[in-house]
């Protein structure tokens, strides 16, 4: 075991945990072979729930919901988290879960194609977690810029793609060279653009965590 991995083992070793309804919904996932976000990136939400205190949460991406449940579960009690999936079997796991936890009116889950669906939304929103497929978040960014509030949080999970986007695109299988364009254009976006402040973290396999700097 490397120096790194016995840093995140020792990390890990620290870590609080989730609730045993969260812990289930992981290993559900996991069984089933749905990947969820990793434990790092988890500690970071739980974090980010606390520190910030968001009343409205956007998430494109909820899978089975795991991330969205571990949300609302970390959130103010006031809080209200909209989340986007066009898969129809992990919708229905995922309003199974949302009931499980209790959720009722308080995550509105959308069916659809969330480049579309982003362009219907109205925000502000507070914080903004993106977590669909990676070569769409470039897509996605205008829309997810306009519902982002002054001072709000987007948090962009998976950027580092197994360390493939680091790789020069001519060392990248061509079926994966334009996801691998796609999100470097994505990070040189969020990097650059001047209404944001952002840092890129190490977490799970890599997150952009960037604020919307206030007029």
């Amino acid at each position: 075991m490397d120096t790194q991995e016995n840093i995140l083992t020792f990390m890990e070793s620290l870590d609080p945990g989730n609730t045993d309804l969260l812990k289930e919904m992981e290993r559900e996932a996991l069984a089933d072979g749905i990947p969820i976000i990793r434990t790092q990136t988890q500690s970071l939400i739980r974090f980010l729930m606390e520190a910030r205190k968001p009343a409205a949460i956007l998430e494109a991406g909820t899978a089975t919901g795991f991330s969205a449940s571990l949300m609302y579960t970390f959130a103010p009690e006031n809080a209200r988290i909209t989340t986007i999936e066009k898969d129809p079997e992990r919708i229905q796991k995922a309003r199974e879960n949302f009931a499980k936890i209790g959720a009722g009116e308080r995550i509105r889950l959308l069916s659809g194609d969330a480049a579309q669906i982003l362009k219907e939304l109205e925000g502000p929103y507070d914080f903004i977690f993106m977590d669909a497929a990676k070569g769409q978040y470039i897509r996605f960014l205008p829309d997810v810029l306009r519902l982002l509030s002054p001072s709000g949080i987007l948090l962009s999970d998976n950027i580092f793609e197994g360390g493939e986007v680091l790789r020069s695109r001519f060392a990248v299988p061509r079926r994966d060279r334009t996801i691998h364009r796609r999100m470097r254009e994505y990070l040189e976006a969020i990097t650059r653009d001047e209404r944001l402040v952002t840092v890129l973290l190490e977490e799970g396999d890599g997150a952009a965590l960037s604020v919307r700097k206030t007029e």
